[in-house]
């Protein structure tokens, strides 16, 4: 198991960036790498309240659940709106090599008129490559800024 650490700057408050967070619409909107789609099958934004969502390959690709879909499940451990949000998940997977706890906490940071969002992914399976996880976080990150940075920065 390892950590990857990825962040970047985004043009909003963070109470917009932590609104994206925790809603379920724009969940599917951004929390997707590219040539994925999402779907949420529940959501509960509260501490202690469960999530289940499923990225799925448009174009083939070997999901981590079956098919070419990759299907986890968690429950959102701390929330601290406008500043942190930290969600516990696994995939649901036979794959033994993809078994195991991992902890979501993204950070947001005032910063020069916008906000540093900080994704700490921990736990994650060594079969899962390193820059794979990396890439499909800074992807999910640009498709985040691009999201918020529509929305008013007030709040």
């Amino acid at each position: 198991m390892y950590a990857t650490r990825v962040a970047r700057h985004v043009r909003a408050s963070p109470w917009t960036v932590y609104r994206a967070l925790t809603d379920a619409a724009a969940i599917v909107a951004w929390r997707v790498p590219d040539g994925m789609s999402a779907h949420v099958h529940t959501f509960e934004p509260r501490a202690g309240g469960a999530f289940r969502v499923s990225l799925t390959y448009e174009g083939g690709g070997a999901g981590k659940s079956g098919g070419h879909t990759d299907t986890y499940h968690g429950h959102f451990a701390r929330l601290v709106p406008g500043a942190l949000v930290v969600e516990v998940l696994e995939f649901e997977t036979d794959d033994r090599a993809l078994v195991g706890v991992m902890t979501l906490t993204t950070t947001l940071t005032p910063d020069d008129g916008g906000t540093v969002v900080e994704i700490l992914h921990e736990g994650v399976p060594d079969a899962v490559p390193r820059a794979d996880n990396e890439q499909g976080t800074r992807m999910a990150l640009d498709r985040l800024a691009r999201l918020v940075e529509g929305h008013a920065p007030a709040d």
